[in-house]
């Protein structure tokens, strides 16, 4: 089992101040791997890190708004800067607006597509900067979602942003795989979070995400952790390029 520890290694974690981020942070310290959380608020990232540091790993925080992506390059040097090499990234932070397409507004669609996939690609471009001239390798696992492959109403700009990034996944997995650079993707069904919460606790909401899922309940965070160390660990030196979707069974059901 040796092949799935990540002792040794950093790991970057955007979105990681709660709820899926804090969850794959959690598991990937179990695995062995130091940390570096980045998220909007410092409140939650203190919180977050205060409980992974119990594991005995090292824990870095950085608070910055990805939003602002003209300063992701310089974010992320001063992160390597301060906290040293960087491993392995983890693209999590994202964010969706919700309404019929005809109503919707530019302004809220440019927000989605801004956080979820243009600073992923901000994200994975520093890393790879770093990585290539350490002349070193490195791993990414960016978080799709169900919607990377099919969608329900109300949501364009969130289906568009997540199937970009899985044709992003593809692409930078071609374009780096020279360098030693692995990037694959996890695409998690409906997990219950503090984001999901107003849906788990519509009833009729959550009836259909149970009736719909062939597992028959809603998923955790850490039901995502596993994905996301097997990808980032030398168990997976031969995956590039991949989404693997951690759903439940949702899409396998006609």
């Amino acid at each position: 089992m040796d092949n799935f520890r990540l002792d040794g290694c950093r790991a970057v974690v955007t979105g990681g101040g709660r709820g899926i981020g804090a969850g794959l942070a959690k598991g990937l310290a179990d695995a062995g791997a130091d940390l570096v959380l980045v998220a909007r608020s410092q409140s939650q990232l203190e919180k977050t890190r205060d409980e992974i540091l119990r594991t005995g790993r090292d824990v870095g925080i950085v608070a910055a708004d990805l939003s602002r992506k003209e300063e992701i390059d310089g974010m992320f040097d001063e992160l390597v800067s301060h906290h040293g090499p960087v491993d392995i990234l983890v693209n999590n932070a994202g964010t969706t607006r919700r309404a019929p397409a005809h109503e919707l507004d530019l302004e809220d669609w440019q927000a989605v597509i801004d956080v979820n996939l243009t600073a992923a690609f901000a994200m994975c471009r520093a890393f790879a900067r770093h990585r290539i001239a350490a002349g070193e390798g490195g791993r990414i696992v960016n978080v799709g979602s169900l919607m990377s492959s099919t969608t329900r109403r109300d949501n364009a700009p969130y289906a568009s942003s997540k199937g970009g990034i899985l044709l992003l996944t593809k692409a930078l997995a071609v374009d780096w795989a020279e360098y030693r650079i692995l990037v694959n993707a996890i695409g998690p069904g409906f997990i219950k979070t503090p984001l999901t919460e107003p849906l788990s606790k519509d009833p009729d909401f959550d009836r259909w995400v149970k009736e719909r899922c062939p597992l028959g309940r809603w998923g955790s965070p850490g039901d995502l952790a596993g994905a996301v160390i097997f990808l980032a660990s030398p168990a997976a030196n031969f995956v590039t390029g991949q989404i693997l979707y951690v759903d439940g069974g949702w899409l396998a059901r006609f």
